[in-house]
């Protein structure tokens, strides 16, 4: 074996992750595409409208975050990215039902996604809701190659302790403006965004083949902390953020109803609040690489990952 062969994939000539979060998305995020295009059935394959549907809910794609923060989990505990590949692609298939079924009109009712027609609007309700379905149990299927540890770690945050939970809070917590407080608002969003994002890094744990157990509690904490800024974030982007930009109708949270960070507190301070979190996970990523023997590089990824949560624009 080379020592070309021994670095990790998107490391430079002396064998470290790059520092930046952005030069980690560009160098994966061509190997997530097409881990992506192998675990989905071709669209020719029957049921071939289940099997479309499931596509256009995938293709052309978002950020992949949560498969990126996969790899960014294996990285910051010693583990193999390569190996962690496709069960880091897998967590995409969970995020991306969630987002199909949040646009039904039983739920927040939208009707643009990613740029594009939302998948009801495509298809049909029945049809978006069994894309879901067939996208959630695939994403199971894949992320067994990493053994009974990973699964359990991605159905706990995302179903009823985790995202599904916080969606059913978030629905009863409609036009509940100022009195939900703003307990109610972290509840909400621990669960509907935090819970997934703490998984994926644990699935990545896992799956990148590391030891290390002892380092999924610094891994919850660090989750948690940009699970959270990244809520205040998106909440702070559907005030200012174009349609262009969002890939989604802007100005969705206050026509339904939504309990907010900007609406409970302002846009000023909920900007504030969401820095403040991203440097508090950056402050843990040292005892994650330190503790969990992670890759060279990798303490300056974690930290500048929390960061860009804070400054998209997207």
């Amino acid at each position: 074996m080379t020592d070309t062969d021994r670095r990790p994939m998107g490391a430079n000539a002396e064998g470290t992750l790059p520092r930046s979060f952005r030069e980690f998305a560009v160098a994966w995020r061509s190997p997530i595409e097409e881990a992506l295009e192998s675990i989905l059935p071709t669209a020719d394959r029957e049921p071939t409208r289940l099997h479309a549907a499931m596509r256009h809910a995938m293709f052309p794609g978002g950020k992949r975050f949560r498969p990126l923060l996969g790899l960014a989990g294996a990285a910051a505990t010693g583990g193999d990215l390569r190996r962690a590949l496709r069960p880091a692609a897998a967590l995409e298939l969970v995020h991306t039902y969630s987002l199909v079924h949040d646009d039904l009109p039983c739920m927040d009712d939208d009707d643009l996604r990613r740029g594009r027609p939302t998948c009801h609007i495509a298809f049909d309700e029945a049809t978006a809701v069994l894309a879901g379905d067939a996208l959630l149990t695939l994403a199971f299927e894949v992320v067994a190659e990493a053994g009974a540890e990973a699964v359990v770690a991605l159905a706990r945050g995302a179903g009823a302790a985790g995202m599904v939970g916080g969606q059913v809070f978030d629905l009863a917590a409609e036009n509940a403006g100022a009195a939900l407080g703003l307990d109610g608002l972290e509840r909400i969003h621990d669960g509907k965004t935090g819970a997934l994002i703490i998984a994926s890094l644990e699935v990545g744990r896992v799956a990148g083949g590391a030891g290390g157990s002892e380092v999924s509690g610094l891994l919850a904490e660090y989750g948690a902390l940009i699970g959270r800024a990244f809520q205040v974030a998106d909440d702070c982007l559907d005030v200012t953020g174009t349609a262009a930009e969002l890939g989604k109708t802007p100005g969705a949270d206050q026509a339904h109803g939504k309990s907010t960070y900007p609406a409970l507190l302002g846009l000023e301070r909920s900007l504030e609040i969401a820095r403040d979190l991203a440097e508090r996970a950056g402050a843990v990523a040292g005892r994650i690489v330190e503790l969990g023997g992670g890759l060279d590089g990798a303490e300056s990824l974690l930290q500048d990952l929390a960061l860009s949560v804070v400054s998209r624009k997207s």
